[in-house]
């Protein structure tokens, strides 16, 4: 499969499951390797600006997923994936037992709170602006690695005149606020193990030529 549409990137999520964005241990396994070349910096649109669109109009889940990268998760696994990552735990549970700190805490409160935030603010609201604490980047994608947080779109900023400039601003939320009821009702339903072994099969099956230990690593 070659990428050259937006359309074509919604079909992969919802064909795959899991699409990585940039490529990894698993050959073909992103929409890096498979975009067409001229899409990937291109002067037109091309998958860096589809990413806010392919979220919008799949309900999928978007963010640094596997191992730090990102990752669109298609709604049909975001519970498993939730599920094995929490380990049973929901964020307040997780620090109460002292597996997360003051700090990743802070900043999930303050997600909770509201429907998304972007990026900016939701640095300053937890105390990370401009001449706040430090580690903001790491404790984001430790909270989307640990299947709390995701990427719910990307804004950009526009000139005088209307143009749009400049890398798109994430905007974040929690899972629970993204996702409501279906995936409140659905994330703690089976065991971690459960989860975490029907996401390791569908990826074997999707690549059954890759070593079982590579896709754990992927996993990890």
């Amino acid at each position: 499969m070659v990428i050259r549409s937006k359309a074509d990137i919604i079909a992969l999520v919802e064909k795959w499951g899991f699409v990585p964005f940039f490529k990894n241990e698993i050959r073909g396994f992103s929409i890096e390797e498979l975009c067409e070349p001229s899409l990937w910096f291109g002067e037109n649109d091309g998958p860096w600006e589809w990413k806010g669109p392919v979220i919008r109009e799949t309900g999928c889940a978007y963010g640094k997923f596997f191992r730090g990268k990102a990752v669109f998760i298609s709604r049909d696994w975001i519970c498993d994936f939730a599920n094995c990552r929490r380990d049973g735990y929901d964020h307040d549970a997780r620090y109460d037992d002292g597996l997360a700190s003051y700090n990743d805490r802070q900043v999930c409160e303050v997600l909770e709170k509201h429907p998304s935030l972007l990026s900016k603010n939701l640095k300053e609201l937890s105390g990370f602006g401009r001449n706040g604490k430090k580690g903001f980047d790491g404790i984001i994608t430790r909270l989307q690695m640990q299947g709390y947080v995701t990427t719910t779109d990307f804004e950009y900023m526009k000139d005088k005149k209307g143009k749009v400039y400049g890398w798109g601003v994430a905007r974040y939320a929690t899972f629970e606020q993204q996702f409501g009821e279906f995936f409140t009702q659905n994330v703690y339903k089976c065991q971690p193990s459960e989860s975490y072994d029907r996401i390791f099969d569908h990826i074997c099956r999707l690549f059954p030529d890759v070593d079982e230990g590579v896709v754990r690593k992927i996993l990890k």
